[in-house]
């Protein structure tokens, strides 16, 4: 993977490549931004590019080495995941270990620590350690979308570098020129995730569109909420569900309050929206914000989805 391959980065990257070029590319990086904007893309693009049989700068993608970093599979790039509640001391103390030991293959060792907020305490303070005094030909990059859940000690030993969302209307020209999604799709994917690339990916599983009208269909515009259909969905499900319809009030709100509107998520929806503009006051609409908001948030406490997403509908069918 070359660093032409990520949209919409340019100036964290050409960063990267100065630091490659001037030879300065050592100890602790901190990579900061919304989820599925490509920071982990970066991080790996920059561990080929270090350890590349064939490039300086830009990593040529085919050689063994990049195509085991790709793969997962090469022994001086690792990755430690904060997929789970916690990373714990024990990956660190794993890491410190490794990092002290020479490349087996490559030219430099490579950790990157996804979900960098997820480090427990004792985690952090032996990570410190490690930054205080990184060894030679050795890189530690840290992910983070939430920067004030680090320890402000662990930040200050980072070299730090701010990812930022594509613009909206640029994200969905990617979309279709790239992806050869079709012009509705693009613009609700582009929208709904905000400018994030990786996230606009994620979603562009066929079907999502008509998903996402149908529950619109269902459970906000028939005479009646149907939450049976919603109800029987996982919570994961549910909780997406849930966004969707949030983006729904978002943009009848947004419309009410002059937004152009072209810069609705739902664009394809636009003759409903606009009636709802009419039928919907201010005070409507944050009841509905404020009620979708509390069912998101239940639904982390084990309550009977079928019940609360019944009192939801009751909720939202009043508004």
């Amino acid at each position: 993977m070359s660093f032409s391959a990520i949209k919409g980065q340019d100036r964290p990257v050409e960063i990267i490549k100065t630091y490659i070029e001037n030879s300065r590319i050592e100890g602790g990086y901190l990579f900061i931004g919304p989820e599925g904007i490509g920071k982990k893309m970066t991080a790996l693009a920059l561990a080929q590019a270090l350890n590349c049989e064939e490039a300086k700068i830009e990593a040529c993608g085919h050689c063994a080495s990049c195509l085991k970093i790709e793969n997962g599979q090469h022994p001086d790039v690792h990755l430690i995941s904060g997929d789970e509640a916690q990373i714990k001391i024990e990956a660190i103390r794993q890491l410190q270990k490794e990092i002290n030991l020479k490349a087996y293959e490559g030219v430099f060792k490579v950790f990157i620590i996804d979900n960098a907020h997820t480090l427990s305490a004792e985690a952090a303070n032996c990570l410190l350690k490690i930054l205080e005094e990184p060894p030679k030909k050795s890189l530690l990059i840290l992910i983070t979308e939430k920067p004030n859940l680090l320890f402000k000690t662990v930040i200050s030993r980072c070299k730090i570098l701010k990812f930022l969302p594509l613009k909206r209307e640029a994200l969905e020209g990617i979309l279709k020129k790239d992806y050869k999604l079709d012009a509705q799709f693009a613009h609700f994917l582009a929208y709904f995730s905000e400018g994030r690339l990786g996230q606009a990916l994620k979603l562009k599983g066929a079907g999502l569109l008509a998903k996402k009208n149908n529950l619109i269909d269902k459970f906000v515009l028939g005479p009646r909420p149907d939450t049976e259909s919603l109800a029987s969905q996982d919570k994961e499900e549910v909780r997406f569900s849930l966004n969707l319809l949030a983006a729904w009030f978002r943009d009848i709100y947004l419309l009410k309050a002059g937004l152009p509107e072209q810069e609705v998520i739902n664009a394809d929806r636009r003759e409903e929206l606009r009636r709802a503009v009419d039928s919907s006051s201010f005070l409507d609409l944050e009841l509905a914000f404020t009620n979708i908001s509390a069912a998101i948030s239940y639904l982390e406490k084990n309550v009977n989805t079928r019940l609360l997403l019944f009192n939801l509908g009751m909720e939202l069918w009043k508004a």
